[in-house]
Parts: C-alpha cells; sequence; structure tokens
C-alpha cells in the first residue's frame, strides 16, 4: 500500500495509536504546549477576547477545538473567557471536532469535572459536519498528523509486510513535488479537503492552529516515531517497522506552504504566520503571568514562569513551533 495508508491505519486503524486514551506529557510519549502550560490556552483565549472587543469576532461565534484530546486546551480557554467577561460563556457555543468515540466520553468527563453543568460542549466527528454562521476554530498539532507520502528522487514509498520499498512516482506527485522544489521529504495528504470542508461549514471562520515545522522544505526526511519521550527517525536502523507499528506516535515537521496555499485555495485569507514565541507573547501571555504573580506565591509564580520558558525560548518550543491564522 501506499505509505499514506499505511500511516492511516497505523494513526486512525483498528487499534490504532489513537485508538486509545494515551497521556501526554511526563507519563506519555511526547510533550505539547497544552500540556506544558494552561496559559498557553489562556493566551489563545486572551487574544480571541480582544478581537471581540475590537468587533473582530462576533460574541455570538462557536468556539471550536479540533483534536482536543483530553480537552484541556478548550477547558482553559473557556475558564479564561469567563474571567475577561462573564457574559461571553453565555453568548458563545463550544464545541470540539473529535473523530474517535472513546475520547469524546474521555473529554465530556473532563469538561464537566471542571464546569459541571454550567458549561454544554458540543461534539462533531469531523470538521465537514460543523455547519455554522460564525466560528473560531482552534487546533494544536494537528497537521503533523495528517498521513503523509515520502518522496524520494522522484520515487514514493510503498510498504509490503512492514518494509518500505520504492517506487516510480505518479506525474500528480511529481508537479507537487516540483511546486515546493522538494526532491526528498513528506508529501502531506487532506490538507486540501481540511480547508475546503472548514470553508463550506463556517461562513465567517478565524483559523488559529500551532504546529513544528517550516515555510519551506528540507529536502530531508523528517518523519520520526515517539516512544516514551525517545525519538527515532523511521529510518533509523534500530527502527522495526513491524514493532513500532501502532505502538508508537508518528509524525513529521510540516511544510506551512501547503497549509497556506491550501487555505488561500479554499477562500481563506493568511492573517499571520509567525513562530509561536511571537504569537503567544502577542496574545498576551506575559502579562498574563504577571497577573498570576499578583495572586500567588513567588514559589508557584516561579514554577509557572518556567513553564512559560518552555513555550517561549527561542532553544526549546519558541521558534520551533509556528502558529497561523486564516480568516474567510
Amino acid at each position: 500500500m501506499l505509505f499514506s495508508h499505511y500511516m492511516h491505519e497505523w494513526l486512525y486503524g483498528t487499534d490504532g495509536y489513537y485508538s486509545h486514551y494515551k497521556p501526554i506529557g511526563k507519563g506519555g510519549d511526547f510533550y505539547t504546549a497544552v500540556s506544558t502550560s494552561r496559559f498557553f490556552g489562556a493566551s489563545i483565549a486572551n487574544f480571541i477576547y480582544q478581537q471581540i472587543q475590537e468587533g473582530k469576532i462576533d460574541k455570538n461565534s462557536y468556539l471550536i477545538e479540533i483534536g482536543a484530546h483530553q480537552g484541556y486546551l478548550i477547558c482553559d480557554m473557556i475558564q479564561w473567557l469567563y474571567s475577561c467577561d462573564a457574559s461571553l460563556v453565555e453568548s458563545m457555543k463550544f464545541a470540539i471536532v473529535e473523530r474517535m468515540p472513546h475520547l469524546q466520553k474521555i473529554q465530556q468527563e473532563y469538561i464537566y469535572s471542571r464546569f459541571g453543568d454550567d458549561v454544554k460542549v458540543e461534539f462533531f466527528d469531523d470538521i465537514s459536519e460543523v455547519r455554522v454562521d460564525s466560528a473560531v476554530v482552534v487546533a494544536n498539532e494537528i497537521f503533523d498528523a495528517f498521513a503523509c507520502e515520502l518522496l524520494k528522487d522522484k520515487k514514493i514509498a510503498k510498504v509490503y509486510d512492514h518494509k518500505i520499498e520504492l517506487e516510480d512516482a505518479s506525474s500528480d506527485i511529481l508537479e507537487f513535488a516540483s511546486k515546493y522544489h522538494l526532491r526528498q521529504g513528506e508529501i502531506a495528504v487532506g490538507y486540501e479537503k481540511f480547508a475546503k470542508d472548514m470553508a463550506e461549514g463556517i461562513k465567517r471562520c478565524d483559523f488559529i492552529s500551532f504546529d513544528y515545522g517550516e515555510k519551506y522544505v528540507r529536502n530531508d526526511f523528517s518523519i520520526r516515531l515517539y516512544h516514551q519521550h525517545q525519538t527515532f527517525p523511521l529510518f533509523d536502523k534500530e527502527v522495526v517497522l513491524k514493532e513500532s507499528f501502532k505502538r508508537d506516535d508518528i509524525t513529521y515537521d510540516v511544510n506551512f506552504a501547503h497549509v497556506i496555499d491550501a487555505f488561500e485555495d479554499s477562500g481563506f485569507k493568511l492573517e499571520k504566520y509567525e513562530t509561536q514565541a511571537r504569537a503567544l507573547i502577542r496574545f498576551g501571555i506575559i502579562e498574563i503571568l504577571e497577573m498570576f504573580m499578583k495572586q500567588t506565591t513567588p514559589a508557584k509564580y516561579a514554577k509557572e514562569a518556567d513553564k512559560i520558558k518552555t513555550l517561549i525560548a527561542p532553544t526549546m518550543m519558541g521558534d520551533k513551533f509556528k502558529m497561523v491564522h486564516f480568516k474567510n
């Protein structure tokens, strides 16, 4: 099969990596910005609140998270919106797009543990099901979870009994590779449909997403596996695909030029592309931390400040992760 089909089965198939709940953070295979600090979500919500104040986002909009894992991010955003203006929790509607039924159940339980019956969150199985007038859609690390093809010297990867072989690529693949000056690396599959579904289902949409990648191709394979906080390049001699299949997380660096083209071709306008550090600082994360300092002990402040450093330090998450904001 094509590598993209193999990767999709790896992540989303029967007994796939995402078919069972796995913790993110110390007890899992990797960390994310969401698991690092609740102020990540607060910063995004702070930016949304500013946009509402400026009349750029309707106060009656949906706030939708895609791929919410346990539900931390949407809860952190709702909590901060309530802190800014409690009426927004009444006027706005909240939803999660989650394809895995067992994760929906976990998210429902966590949301109830945070807010009881005071906050209602709707669930959609896919972005194509969303049909609303106005929404802010937020995601963290979803583009690197789309299946991808692997290209090398005009040949494409196929998998036979958990072994990768290279065969001649189709003209469509070669045309894509030529457009992005790609000789070797990953080609994500599904960005175009994802953007089109969002554009067709949401009349007025702000889409804010964070992911690991660049606006240019490296011409090298970035695809890698995560297992208990260890990273293994897919083509490392120590990797045995049959053993890692469905057990370990598999991901790659996002080609943001491809993401931007997919959304612009669907009628979105690129509002901003910048590093995570610049985005979070612009969203107000430093000011939020300063507010926290006035309400807590020096020890708790120092602990939270250290987490914020992880989010914005150039050598940590700050420059390696990018934020992209689209509007239609």
